[in-house]
């Protein structure tokens, strides 16, 4: 059976764990080859050698995306392995959260340095090969805080603004040539970040379940529930969709909050 991705060459940054590694699995069971570009070269490895397993291609490729000679030895690597590169999903990073007049120096260059500089020095690694091919697409992973402002989570959402800036100027700009560049806003995701988290509260059951409520459904998402988004946006059932950005919260950001 053909998969929607089928013979593809999907790079997925910080695909070690949560999101990143949910993407690579959906995307491998629907025919992609996989590249886990990660920091990580234990989880990294644990993921590609994972998919290998499982049958599927895969390659990791140890990666800093806040480091853009990374970058570009992890673009070459992926083609030099597999001849081109057809998706890249820009989902590494990192949560960098501060009262602003108390977020020094030092944490500021983090948070951009991974979550805004970090997708721009992946994508600018493999737009000249999608150029070459005139086809390709671009999956940013952006989040709520993309359009909606928490308090005392500064730069983070400073970061994500420009990131759906980044998006739409690289989506405008190669439309053209064949590439399609989007984002994926995910909301609250239960991921191992998440679950982290509750276990700092001396109730971490009651800790999810205050979350849970906080959304329509009573439940957060699913890493999965992202990871087949950006199958879709990868594949070739979204040739029009272009520089948009698709909201992945369970319809927490349209509630009314008094």
């Amino acid at each position: 059976m053909v998969g929607r991705l089928d013979k593809k060459v999907a790079v997925i940054t910080g695909a070690g764990r949560g999101i990143g590694e949910a993407t690579a699995r959906a995307m491998a069971a629907e025919g992609a080859i996989v590249v886990i570009a990660e920091k990580d070269a234990e989880s990294g490895s644990r993921v590609a050698a994972s998919l290998t397993d499982g049958g599927a291609r895969s390659l990791f490729i140890e990666t800093d995306v806040a480091d853009s000679a990374s970058c570009e030895a992890m673009a070459e690597g992926a083609l030099k392995q597999f001849g081109r590169i057809d998706i890249l999903v820009a989902n590494a990073g990192i949560n960098v959260f501060h009262e602003p007049l108390e977020t020094s120096e030092e944490e500021w260059r983090r948070c951009f340095a991974v979550d805004l500089d970090g997708v721009w020095y992946s994508a600018k690694a493999v737009l000249p090969a999608m150029r070459s091919r005139k086809a390709g697409s671009v999956v940013a992973i952006a989040s709520c805080h993309s359009f909606a402002i928490i308090p005392s989570t500064f730069p983070y959402p400073v970061a994500k603004h420009g990131l759906l800036g980044l998006v739409r100027a690289l989506g405008v700009q190669y439309a053209a040539d064949g590439i399609r560049v989007n984002a994926i806003a995910p909301g609250y995701i239960e991921t191992q970040i998440a679950v982290d988290y509750w276990n700092t509260f001396a109730d971490p059951e009651a800790e999810r379940r205050r979350a849970y409520d906080l959304h329509p459904p009573r439940r957060i998402g699913r890493p999965e529930e992202v990871a087949m988004t950006a199958v879709f946006l990868g594949s070739d059932e979204a040739p029009f969709i272009n520089a948009a950005c698709i909201v992945i919260d369970g319809g927490r950001s349209v509630l009314y909050h008094e």
